[in-house]
């Protein structure tokens, strides 16, 4: 880097009109000490001890620019280097397994991160969370191979790394990937006040609510809007033999119901193959949330994960109001980061 990461965030933040927080410099600091020692070792750090953290995991409350740091980190290094969201990194994993189930007796997580490391020396997870028992019980191995090959890793969560997967099924089996994570990777909480993403500048303009009359027009009146001079097509997904039809599709603009997106068996690999197709998503009808409707719940925190990894911008109506949309009991943690990401997503600053 031809000048240090500090000076090149304070003209970011600059650039971008950001406010410049001390709590993150303090991140950056860490940050380019961790690129530094894992990415320009010279010979004057020959001799001395083996770098022993490979990885980064910044975690801290919803808002607080874990994201946007990491983002701007990762956008400025020319190492060869992979941005996945962790359900994508899980669904590909599974399916290398399957396809290579023949290949006789060598060791399938070897393999799988031998052509990891053939794609990426660094490998970035933003929002980082493990909520699958299948995923639980192969992580450790996974990881540890993973760090074993060279490969750097930087996360971000909402979570410490002792938290993660608490209270899952068969959490003993998790432990080791814990383990792991503490030894080999700086663990740095964020701490900023106010969540940034509901700031005056960012206020929400495509958040509909409550779902009456009004809410409806003026819903239709933006995706008129956005749909303009669009040819009208019903588009057909196949993701491993199923189906799934979007009977709304305007050349990437998509609207969908709440009840087709997240009423429905469907998940992680389903939402990413709808991501990628879509450059706008409008989701209708979405109501409050408790214990009698989590599983939906659930499916809509991860449809909103991916959306926002994929960078596409939502229109959606609701029962409530951001403030005011409801969770069931389990849920509640995770849901604020929906939450404060919903903000995000339909504020004006999220645009095609």
């Amino acid at each position: 880097m031809s000048k240090n990461l500090e000076e090149k965030f304070r003209s970011f933040c600059n650039l971008k009109n950001l406010e410049i927080n001390q709590n993150q410099i303090i991140t950056i600091k860490i940050i380019e000490d961790f690129y530094n020692k894992n990415f320009h070792s010279s010979i004057f750090n020959f001799f001395k001890k083996e770098n022993n953290k490979k990885g980064l995991y910044l975690y801290g409350g919803v808002g607080v620019g874990k994201t946007m740091i990491l983002d701007f980190f990762y956008d400025l290094i020319s190492e060869k280097k992979l941005r996945l969201h962790f359900n994508e990194f899980m669904l590909n994993f599974h399916n290398f397994v399957h396809e290579n189930k023949n290949k006789g007796d060598e060791n399938i997580i070897n393999l799988f991160v031998k052509d990891l490391k053939s794609k990426a020396l660094l490998i970035y997870f933003d929002e980082f969370q493990v909520t699958n028992i299948v995923d639980a019980m192969i992580l450790g191995k996974l990881f540890d191979r993973i760090f074993r090959e060279n490969i750097k890793i930087i996360i971000t969560s909402n979570i410490k790394i002792s938290e993660l997967y608490k209270d899952g099924l068969q959490r003993d089996q998790f432990k080791p990937f814990i383990e792991i994570m503490k030894k080999k990777t700086i663990e740095h909480e964020l701490v900023i006040e106010d969540d940034y993403r509901k700031s005056k500048e960012n206020q929400n303009d495509r958040y509909f609510f409550p779902l009456n009359k009004e809410s409806n027009f003026k819903m239709n009146k933006l995706f008129r809007i956005i749909s303009k001079n669009k040819k009208k097509t019903t588009h057909s997904l196949n993701i491993k033999g199923r189906k799934f039809l979007i009977k709304e599709f305007y050349e990437g603009v998509v609207r969908l119901t709440f009840d087709e997106l997240c009423d429905k068996n469907l998940g992680a690999e389903d939402y990413l193959e709808i991501a990628k197709v879509s450059k706008f998503v409008v989701i209708d009808n979405i109501p409050e949330f408790d214990d009698i409707n989590s599983n939906q719940q659930h499916r809509f925190i991860t449809l909103i994960d991916i959306i926002y990894d994929k960078r596409i911008p939502i229109a959606v109506t609701s029962e409530k109001s951001l403030e005011g949309l409801t969770s069931s009991k389990s849920l509640k943690e995770p849901f604020k980061r929906t939450i404060s990401r919903l903000y995000e997503l339909t504020s004006s600053e999220f645009n095609l």
